[in-house]
């Protein structure tokens, strides 16, 4: 048997409707239009707006949480036996501190406030921040008051899932659980290298070396623009525009693209930075002109630049890339060093087909 994480979202009703005292209360069935958006992977798919049922390809969701979010924290079997009968669940005990004025006041709030125990097993503050971090950003940017309770529950439910099941660590979780803290923990080793393997002399040294004598300096632009959807509009702003409408309230009133709020402000540039067509309309223009209206991919443009510049761009302009560009070496160098010190035996390997990688019933 092989655990997957689910691989998108799954966003209940829960988090969509309003509770009353009881975080637990779910509506009447008639009232839920459907219970889960959708499930998804290379194991199966469901249809849209299906009932929590069994699945195509054995896989049974026997019950799903209550809240809000269920993002790739919480992993599913992806082939589950139809004719096993699920084993009595134990009574658990779910209790839900609540803090006290005076708890408020007198204890901080740390990674490790108890926020909830579910049959003796704690659940943390940093449990639910750690599960928020997980979410895809467009879940991450949803209010923490909704959040809360829906990742809260999350926890609570898997905690009395994980309890209910009587049997030892199936094969595969516990690969995955080997993989996953490797994963981490290689992650925070070479985080704690790199605090210090790129000084700031290193990429000082390297903007000189990049921008210092024999550097040719390439043409570079300084324009905004107005994003819209037809030709027809693209045309009106020009004629607004020649009749003394300033280009930056234009922007600022009508642009679709993310410059619009900051006046279609694209900043510097040079070749190769925007799509052809905006690029050779830009090369066009002299400073203080705007251009006809230019289509490209993202709907029709009004350009208009602003100034030119042909030097060495600043230190501050480059300084990430040229910092990103040092930890990529330095870790590919460190990596290298700590394999070429380790004793490192791949002979095992030797001989075995490449194809066992398909055979997922070998974890089970």
């Amino acid at each position: 048997m092989i655990y997957v994480p689910l691989s998108d979202a799954i966003v209940f009703r829960a988090l969509l409707v309003r509770y009353d005292q009881d975080p637990y209360k779910r509506p009447e069935p008639a009232a839920r239009p459907f219970a889960i958006r959708r499930c998804s992977g290379q194991v199966h798919k469901c249809q849209r707006r299906a009932p929590v049922r069994q699945c195509k390809g054995k896989l049974m969701l026997h019950r799903l949480a209550c809240a809000a979010v269920l993002a790739v924290s919480m992993p599913i079997a992806s082939f589950a036996q139809d004719t096993a009968a699920p084993a009595a669940a134990p009574e658990t005990t779910t209790t839900e501190p609540a803090a006290t004025a005076d708890q408020a006041t007198s204890e901080p709030v740390t990674a490790d406030t108890v926020v909830a125990t579910v049959g003796g097993t704690d659940i943390t503050l940093g449990h639910l921040i750690t599960a928020r971090a997980s979410l895809p950003e467009q879940y991450q940017q949803m209010p923490a008051n909704l959040l809360f309770p829906g990742l809260l529950s999350q926890l609570i439910n898997q905690t009395v899932l994980e309890q209910a099941f009587t049997g030892d660590v199936p094969e595969g979780v516990q690969m995955s659980l080997d993989n996953t803290r490797r994963s981490m923990m290689a992650a925070v080793s070479l985080a704690d290298y790199l605090k210090t393997a790129v000084t700031d002399e290193m990429v000082k040294a390297e903007y000189n070396k990049e921008y210092g004598d024999g550097y040719e300096p390439k043409e570079e632009y300084h324009a905004a623009h107005i994003l819209v959807k037809t030709e027809d509009e693209a045309k009106e702003l020009i004629k607004q525009f020649n009749d003394g409408t300033d280009f930056a309230k234009l922007a600022r009133d009508n642009s679709t693209g993310p410059s619009g709020p900051n006046g279609g402000d694209l900043g510097w540039f040079s070749d190769g930075m925007m799509v052809k067509e905006f690029e050779d309309a830009v090369k066009t223009l002299e400073p203080g002109q705007i251009s006809a209206p230019v289509q490209t991919q993202f709907g029709w443009h009004v350009i208009e630049l602003i100034e030119t510049r042909k030097q060495a761009p600043e230190l501050a302009d480059v300084e990430g890339k040229i910092r990103n560009t040092l930890q990529e070496q330095v870790t590919n160098a460190y990596i290298d060093e700590l394999v070429a010190k380790a004793d490192v035996n791949k002979s095992a390997s030797e001989g075995i087909d490449p194809s066992v990688l398909d055979n997922t019933g070998l974890l089970e």
